[in-house]
């Protein structure tokens, strides 16, 4: 096999998006064979974009047709186990985009899926994991160049949405359809790069405003507060309305701290570990030593594009993966500890309580209203 048979499940925002890259030949080793949509108006579409490409109006039925060696799944949040589970019981490799689901007990049964077909490639479309700055972050991290971690803190609001993009699509929004909001949409790359960096948080404790500045039942305003099993804590602030927005992480330790701020990594080097600086020092109001240098990279963000070569290479040469798929369940646990901690009032403790969460979650989606789908789809370039 030289090319990977790839079906995409999903035409819509960035299902588009992953064809025009594979169209545009930043993916040698993929050919789309195949493309699904439950709108007309995109399969059209997909049918002038992909003239040899088998089209679908449902993801079951081209997964049915073994007409693909790998599927992407592109669609709304809830149908990303479902149609995984289904794909792998198929024979058929599998890339989900993020969230990997909705609530953690779904994607437990997806991981159990792939552990059961183990001789198939499971993939999550983490493309910020390819960001030379935060690569260059994990590897100073855990290198030992920060030292032991004592706090973090990431204000994320440079994810501003109009009323029209929720508008948009019929599921975006409503507990129902989407199944959440910042965090669930725009926030799992951050919630994913957060655990990557930091490690899951033992402890989380969040404030999360629903619709607070748009006409939306799901939240677009969240503040939370983490704890780490070292001792160290944390702060989590997003938000879809703010303009202009900030996208600013810091992490500290007992041996510096490192910012990441527009698309620049800036390191704090103290010359001696701040433990033993304060343990050691016989003046009261000494600073520690520390030089202040611009981290160098590799420069390479190649996003999407990364992500499905490396998918293709682990495939055809087992390469390894940009993110293995059951790694998605650590984001999502994250984002579904914030969701209860809010709907509850309380702090909470991770693992969570999967069956609470999905026994709330239930409840709201019994009132979630309806909406109407107005076929529209929007460009994604530059929204990540």
């Amino acid at each position: 096999m030289n090319k990977i048979r790839l079906g995409i499940i999903g035409v819509g925002n960035m299902g588009s998006a992953h064809i025009n890259n594979i169209l545009s030949g930043q993916c040698p080793e993929i050919e789309v064979a195949a493309a699904a949509d439950r709108r007309a108006s995109r399969r059209q579409w997909a049918k002038e974009q992909l003239p040899n490409a088998v089209i679908y109006e449902e993801g079951k039925d081209l997964i049915e047709a073994k007409c693909c060696d790998a599927v992407l799944i592109a669609v709304p949040h809830y149908q990303h186990p479902p149609l995984a589970i289904l794909a792998m019981d198929n024979g058929q490799h599998v890339m989900v985009e993020k969230p990997a689901g909705v609530y953690t007990l779904q994607v437990r049964d997806m991981m159990a899926a792939a552990d059961r077909h183990s001789e198939l490639t499971f993939g999550m479309m983490f493309n910020q994991r390819t960001n030379c700055v935060y690569r260059k972050m994990k590897e100073m991290i855990d290198g030992g160049e920060l030292g032991d971690m004592k706090r973090m803190s990431w204000l994320i609001t440079d994810w501003y949405r109009t009323q029209f993009y929720y508008d948009s699509g019929a599921w975006r929004a409503p507990w129902a359809g989407e199944g959440g909001g910042v965090l669930l949409n725009q926030c799992p790359h951050q919630l994913d790069l957060l655990q990557w960096l930091c490690g899951l948080p033992k402890k989380v404790q969040a404030h999360c405003h629903i619709g607070k500045w748009h006409d939306i039942e799901v939240e677009d305003d969240v503040t939370a507060y983490l704890e780490f099993e070292n001792g160290a804590t944390g702060v989590f602030v997003t938000t879809t309305a703010d303009a202009p927005g900030t996208n600013r992480l810091e992490i500290t330790g007992t041996k510096g701290k490192l910012v990441c701020e527009n698309d620049e990594l800036t390191f704090w080097r103290l010359r001696e570990d701040e433990r033993v600086w304060c343990k050691t020092s016989k003046e009261a109001f000494a600073v520690p030593p520390f030089d202040v240098m611009q981290v160098e990279t590799d420069g390479q963000n190649l996003q999407h594009v990364a992500v499905l070569n490396a998918f293709a290479a682990h495939i055809l040469r087992g390469e390894a993966l940009v993110a293995d798929g059951r790694e998605g369940i650590r984001g999502l646990m994250l984002s579904n500890a914030m969701h209860l901690s809010a709907w509850i009032g309380e702090m909470v403790t991770l693992p969570i309580d999967e069956k609470k969460f999905y026994d709330l979650l239930m409840e709201k989606c019994k009132t979630s209203r309806h909406k109407e789908d107005k076929d529209i789809t929007v460009s994604t370039e530059g929204s990540y």
